[in-house]
């Protein structure tokens, strides 16, 4: 279930009961008049099946009230009530195959901007895949794989591509063109500066390891990057988020990234562009296999994408 809460002018509260009142996955319909303040108006608030949300979303935008008032939607993790499980039996689907389009195109569009925290996390995934790296050590690679955002605006591309919203994709290329290269320069120059003090033993790199599989590009690469993607895609659309970890440590975008920064420092320059090749194919990989994912849910798209600008915030 959905909480939804809607902030409207008063002349609007009637259409508003009207249609929760009228959505048999809609239940615990409360009625606040006059009591909120910016914007003012009056507050309505209902507890939504998911697989009913994006309808009622619908159908409250097209009361312009994502502009003159506003709609907002939270996760309720427990709800024991009878009337909850009627309209949750009510509404037609199930609720971990609904896809809430407004809620996707949120999420995606915050996790896709480019900002401190964003980079931090890019940087500290880089540098613990070179280590993982230097050191043969294939824990630390998964763990680089965790630490790192990047599928964050791989899923907004995909998103941006499907609703042709530009904004979106721009704002992620951005994210991914600004954070891999300066993942990549600032682990290069970890690199050797480990290597000057005697911290790293980069010459070990040159021969065979068990982490050598990153950039190793080959055909089960692309395959396990549409999985990947597909799976990653799926979770972030229904409610099954928890399949997001085990996306985050089946490609190798981080490693590969990584691995081509220590090659690199080694003058390993085969290497570093064969990373450099299995980096961009998961890239692409993901973003195809997401997109498609999104194209086979269409059928769920209840109106066309209304373009309000994505939060700066």
């Amino acid at each position: 279930m959905l909480h939804l809460r809607v902030v409207c002018p008063p002349e609007h509260t009637t259409e508003v009961i009207g249609i929760l009142d009228a959505e048999p996955g809609a239940t615990h319909l409360i009625v606040l008049r006059g009591v909120a303040v910016a914007p003012e108006g009056d507050v309505v608030e209902a507890d939504v099946a998911r697989e009913a949300a994006d309808a009622v979303i619908e159908r409250l935008c097209a009361l312009d009230l994502d502009h003159v008032g506003a709609i907002t939607l939270e996760q309720i993790d427990t709800a024991l009530s009878d009337a909850a499980d009627k309209a949750a039996e009510a509404a037609p689907g199930e609720a971990a195959d609904a896809v809430v389009w407004e809620e996707l195109l949120s999420r995606t569009g915050e996790e896709s901007r480019l900002n401190a925290t964003f980079l931090g996390f890019m940087i500290i995934a880089c540098l613990l895949a070179a280590v993982g790296v230097v050191t043969d050590s294939a824990v630390t690679l998964v763990g680089a794989m965790v630490v790192g955002p990047e599928f964050g605006p791989l899923a907004a591309i995909a998103v941006g591509l499907v609703r042709r919203r530009r904004d979106l994709v721009s704002r992620a290329a951005v994210a991914l063109a600004v954070g891999f290269p300066l993942a990549m320069v600032i682990t290069a120059g970890g690199t050797f500066v480990g290597e000057w003090a005697g911290l790293l033993d980069v010459t070990a790199v040159r021969g065979g390891h068990t982490v050598d599989f990153v950039y190793d590009v080959g055909v089960f690469s692309l395959i396990v990057a549409l999985l990947a993607g597909a799976a990653g895609m799926l979770s972030m659309t229904s409610a099954k988020s928890a399949a997001l970890v085990g996306v985050f440590i089946s490609v190798t975008t981080i490693p590969a990234a990584g691995y081509a920064a220590v090659a690199a420092v080694l003058g390993e320059w085969q290497r570093c562009l064969y990373s450099i090749g299995q980096l961009g194919l998961n890239l692409v990989g993901i973003v195809v296999a997401a997109s498609l994912v999104l194209l086979v849910r269409k059928r769920t798209w209840t109106s066309k994408d209304n373009g309000r600008p994505l939060s700066t915030g």
